[in-house]
């Protein structure tokens, strides 16, 4: 299976969260936005700051997210990828999923048009179902 991966999907592998892709060890190439490393390090930033994770559990599991982020292909947020957020999907989407959605649909177009969608996000995955994608992650 090959399919693209937002930060929802990698930040429950990585903090061990219930409710993980049942997909994930499936997954013959993972795809994301290098949008995903970011989102990945603020939340692990935010949960030292707030206090859910000591500063060896923060350095523990940023070390692991570079591991992991390592088996991904994380794709440029390029100028093309950025219009293309810019432009009207079919259903409500904010700044972030939009520009993973753009990703994702630049990678169905170039590389696999049976790329799938695996995101925890229902908004994200209403939005790429409505674009023609299978999507995993998210029931409905």
């Amino acid at each position: 299976m090959i399919a693209y991966v937002d930060a929802s999907v990698v930040l429950r592998v990585l903090l061990g969260e219930p409710g993980r892709l049942r997909e994930w060890r499936q997954l013959e190439t993972a795809v994301s936005s290098a949008l995903a490393e970011v989102e990945l390090l603020r939340t692990l930033d935010r949960l030292h700051l707030r206090g859910g994770l000591t500063l060896e559990e923060t350095a523990e599991r940023r070390g692991a997210a570079f591991r992991l982020l390592h088996a991904v292909s994380l794709a440029d947020v390029s100028a093309p990828i950025l219009r293309r957020a810019e432009d009207p999907f079919p259903t409500p989407l904010g700044t972030l999923d939009a520009i993973h959605l753009a990703t994702a649909l630049a990678w169905r177009e170039a590389r696999h048009p049976g790329l799938i969608v695996a995101t925890h996000d229902p908004q994200l995955a209403l939005a790429a179902r409505a674009c023609g994608f299978e999507v995993v992650g998210v029931a409905g």
